[in-house]
């Protein structure tokens, strides 16, 4: 079986703004390069046999905290990118529903059946994500892998190994916090196992999130 510890990178400006960051290449914020230094601390001691990360830039500098205090080079990987949020990017909760009042109602009664306008298909997101994971899975058969990725992304990657409905991300899952730990177990065959969920590294309070 297979450990992976799935991570949302640090904070950047945007999400202390509560914004959606999709694939823009927003950099870490003061705090979000505090939290990877805190998750570092703990991947030093994690015994991880590999990184993995997005290509977004946010995601890199998280990971690469980890690579220096674990002697490892982080594997990036564009299948590990948040969503394309469409022509929400950059846009916060309140103004989406100013701009899109039709969409964001929507999306928020069945975002897999209406992703925000202009954005990428669930569905897709989940595929290619998938494909990058049973890569990983196969081959560190036996070991413990962190993955540095995205806050829909990773929800949507935990739903699909839990056989929970996707539709239901934002109900099962309704926030990760920055740099928190998310542990799955995944056996060679059968069910995936949940170790933990939004654990946090440090005292620092969890700011709201979408």
């Amino acid at each position: 079986m297979t450990d992976l510890v799935l991570v949302r990178h640090g904070e950047t400006a945007w999400h202390y703004e509560n914004r959606y960051a999709g694939t823009s290449d927003i950099q870490l914020s003061d705090r979000g390069h505090e939290q990877a230094q805190d998750l570092a601390r703990w991947a030093a001691q994690a015994k991880l046999d590999a990184i993995w990360c997005s290509e977004l830039q946010r995601s890199q500098k998280t990971a690469r905290y980890c690579e220096v205090a674990c002697g490892l080079h982080a594997r990036v990987d564009l299948r590990l990118n948040e969503l394309d949020f469409g022509r929400c990017e950059g846009l916060s909760v309140k103004e989406i529903r100013q701009r899109f009042p039709e969409e964001a109602r929507a999306f928020e009664a069945d975002p897999l059946g209406h992703p925000l306008p202009g954005g990428e298909d669930p569905l897709t997101a989940t595929a290619r994500s998938i494909a990058c994971i049973r890569e990983i899975v196969e081959e560190f058969q036996g070991g413990r892998v962190l993955v540095v990725a995205h806050n829909t992304l990773i929800r949507l990657v935990l739903c699909h190994l839990l056989g929970v409905p996707l539709a239901e991300y934002r109900i099962r899952f309704p926030s990760l916090h920055n740099c928190a730990l998310n542990e799955i177990r995944i056996p060679p065959t059968g069910s995936a196992t949940l170790l933990r969920y939004n654990a946090m590294l440090s005292e620092d309070s969890p700011r709201v999130s979408r």
